[in-house]
């Protein structure tokens, strides 16, 4: 039993139970090792790196079913505490989720709505996408017992099938072997994947059109942006080796990067940039085509782009894949009424259906 457990357990029927542990639950990782493939990076790592960069004093409502854990749901509070608002923590991308075992019954997320009622007046979860395991399975119960779900349109996401046997054409793969020998012009090539080393991306974003035209708050890797959060998450060593870096170096020098974590066959495309320097020559484009091939080598099929920058997507084969929403269960009673009142202010402040974030 984990230690931090303070005796606020709950037995809520035949061989379920609920506990609220305070801080982040081990049972997290036993959890995720059960879920979907495509989730089964949400471990308790993932939140402690989002805690660690973020900031915020995490609980975590565990429910055991024949003991074992079906659903490990860590949550922080957000805004003043007598609003009774709670959040998942994590980064927007992939996803802000939780783990949910593969298989959990629909007592089971009746038995975790049930213990949340009592801690939270409403939970946003999200920004999701269409499908998320996690969110289909306690909507549908959700609804059922009256409470309401507001949700809002973030954006839409970008999917490339790279098992599709027309995938890359021929002429595309001539066209980049042509700008490789251009490019080399500038100095000896080098393609390298392993391990990332932050410190090396962030170098390359801080070159990169995102310090030119940003605040640099949305960077990946750096000090102002996001660079705390990988680096904590690299502690797990489960986490670190879902995560990969593909680097250009030309004439020793990163030039360009490709970073993704890869959950099964699935790859999450967290981010990719590149020196301007020679950007004539597409290097973030030839490497993530060197890249992906790789990939498929490794058994990947599905690459998640997630939204944003749709153009280069889909000149690459992507198409648009599930949306992406964010969405509050509020708690039955008055304040589900209340957030009723409220639904359409929230879808208002969502992008329109097509739109990006």
């Amino acid at each position: 039993m984990d230690p931090r457990l303070r005796g606020d357990d709950d037995r809520v029927g035949e061989g379920i139970s609920t506990t609220f542990v305070h801080g982040l639950a081990d049972a997290l990782d036993a959890v995720a090792e059960r879920a979907a493939e495509s989730h089964r990076f949400l471990r308790r790592g993932w939140y402690a790196a989002a805690l660690h960069a973020y900031g915020g004093t995490a609980r975590t409502l565990v429910v055991e079913t024949v003991g074992m854990p079906a659903a490990a749901l860590p949550f922080v509070a957000k805004g003043p505490h007598w609003l009774g608002l709670a959040e998942i923590p994590g980064c927007y991308w992939p996803f802000r989720s939780f783990p949910v075992a593969e298989g959990a019954s629909d007592a089971a997320a009746d038995a975790l709505l049930g213990a949340l009622v009592r801690q939270v007046r409403a939970l946003r979860i999200g920004p999701v996408e269409d499908g998320d395991p996690a969110l289909d399975w306690l909507k549908a119960r959700a609804l059922a017992t009256g409470w309401t779900l507001l949700d809002r349109h973030v954006a839409d996401s970008f999917q490339l099938d790279i098992a599709a046997e027309d995938w890359p054409r021929g002429s595309t793969l001539r066209k980049n072997r042509h700008l490789e020998k251009h490019l080399a012009a500038a100095g000896p090539l080098a393609w390298e994947w392993g391990p990332p080393d932050v410190d090396a991306l962030a170098d390359i974003e801080r070159r990169s059109w995102i310090a030119d035209r940003t605040d640099g708050r949305d960077a990946k890797f750096t000090a102002d942006g996001h660079g705390a959060f990988w680096q904590a998450v690299l502690h797990d060593p489960v986490l670190a080796d879902m995560l990969s870096a593909a680097v250009l170096r030309i004439d020793g020098r990163p030039m360009a990067f490709s970073f993704d974590l890869v959950a099964g066959t699935r790859c999450y495309a967290i981010a990719n940039s590149y020196d301007p320097a020679v950007a004539k020559q597409s290097p973030g484009k030839l490497l993530q085509y060197r890249n992906l091939l790789r990939a498929r080598e490794r058994g990947v099929t599905l690459v998640d782009w997630g939204a944003g920058d749709s153009g280069y997507k889909q000149t690459m084969g992507a198409t648009r894949g599930p949306a992406i929403r964010d969405w509050i269960f509020v708690r039955p009673g008055l304040d589900a009424f209340a957030a009723r009142l409220l639904h359409g202010v929230w879808r208002r402040s969502g992008q329109a259906a097509g739109g990006q974030a």
